[in-house]
């Protein structure tokens, strides 16, 4: 991506050259690795929080926070977005819509179809995120063979 957008700036600049479905794609790559990023970001734990009281938590209170934090924010918010989403990206299939540039890439559609995609990560890793809480506050104790 990053040579991808060297190439434009130079093309451009340099050469004076320049094509919108380069510019395009761009842009497309640019929102892909943010769409996907966010749930691994997640996974990680990189996330912005507020860590002012999580960091004193204890691992008990921290499971609670995640959980509660996951079913009253991070779900809602992400049905809010697929349910938003869902008409414009299935209008965007009927259409097969493309870029209104001249010269611009085709299969919009296919990038509109990232606002189903980011959600839907979202909340599955907010389940999984659950799962390792409740296994956390129900689980066997650590430190302990069985």
């Amino acid at each position: 991506m990053m040579l991808l957008i060297m190439l434009i700036v130079v093309l451009r600049y340099l050469f004076n050259l320049g094509w919108i479905a380069l510019q395009e794609s761009v842009m497309y790559l640019h929102a892909t690795a943010i769409c996907f990023g966010a749930a691994y970001t997640l996974q990680q734990d990189k996330h912005v929080r507020v860590d002012i009281f999580y960091r004193r938590f204890n691992a008990r209170q921290r499971a609670w926070l995640s959980i509660g934090g996951t079913l009253c924010l991070l779900m809602p918010m992400c049905s809010m977005i697929f349910s938003v989403s869902w008409p414009y990206v299935m209008d965007s299939w009927l259409h097969h819509e493309s870029s209104q540039e001249t010269g611009g890439l085709s299969g919009l559609y296919l990038f509109k179809s990232l606002l189903l995609v980011l959600p839907t990560l979202l909340y599955l890793q907010g389940v999984s995120w659950i799962i390792s809480a409740l296994e956390c506050l129900f689980g066997p104790p650590q430190g302990r063979e069985q």
